[in-house]
């Protein structure tokens, strides 16, 4: 299990998160939300050691390093010039010290170009090369910032399939999205970040309160001006 205990946070002088708390559990899918600001993305960077000067503790329980044993999806996917797509997953294997594995399994499912230049690639075909090379490798816990972004319907329910039996092997996946609905069909938990810092979190019995609470809590003088604007009839 990955834990972490009273994370914080700053650049310079800016908090960007304050006292955060939470666990990602081997075989379980845990959601992260909140609005644009709320520290999110930074969140995942310190739990993935991209971030160090931060306070607080980030662990895996049973002693494991995080980073060998952590997939990372990052928000916006980089990819070096001139590296076709297959030389980019062979050097993704290599750089961790592994066997290249045969790629045409799970490119049957993405129907990706891998011997164009992955510079040349849409949008959305980058997010599904950066997937891939997750998907060919043994992680134990997987940390996804935004994965259905830019991809579309088809790839997107494809995605979900493939994340729920990921935690059916025993997989931990820590994601983000600002697709509500693609979390709460997913998750088995929901932290909710706001401020800073957690705001609340949701075991899946409460995520029907999940909507209506974000709403309440964040968006009441929004909501009164939609009200005026368009009055019940």
């Amino acid at each position: 299990m990955i834990e972490i205990v009273g994370l914080s946070k700053q650049f310079g002088a800016q908090q960007v998160l304050r006292d955060v708390s939470l666990t990602l559990r081997p075989g379980t899918l845990h959601g992260l939300v909140g609005a644009n600001g709320a520290g999110k993305t930074t969140l995942l960077h310190c739990l993935y050691g991209l971030h160090a000067d931060y306070q607080g503790t980030v662990r895996e329980t049973t002693g494991l390093p995080i980073r060998p044993s952590t997939g990372l999806l990052p928000y916006e996917p980089y990819f070096y010039p001139r590296l076709t797509g297959r030389e980019y997953l062979e050097f993704t294997l290599q750089a961790r010290g592994r066997a290249v594995v045969d790629f045409e399994p799970w490119n049957q499912l993405l129907e990706l170009p891998l011997d164009q230049y992955a510079e040349e690639y849409s949008a959305g075909m980058k997010k599904k090369l950066a997937l891939l090379a997750l998907l060919v490798q043994p992680f134990r816990y997987l940390i996804l910032d935004e994965p259905f972004n830019g991809l579309d319907l088809n790839t997107n329910l494809l995605l979900m399939e493939i994340l729920r039996r990921l935690r059916q092997q025993g997989t931990g996946i820590l994601l983000t999205s600002h697709l509500l609905g693609s979390l709460t069909e997913l998750c088995d938990e929901l932290t909710v970040l706001a401020d800073h810092t957690v705001r609340r979190r949701y075991l899946a019995h409460e995520f029907s309160q999940v909507q209506p609470d974000l709403l309440d809590g964040f968006y009441q003088d929004k909501l009164a001006q939609v009200r005026k604007l368009l009055p019940e009839t």
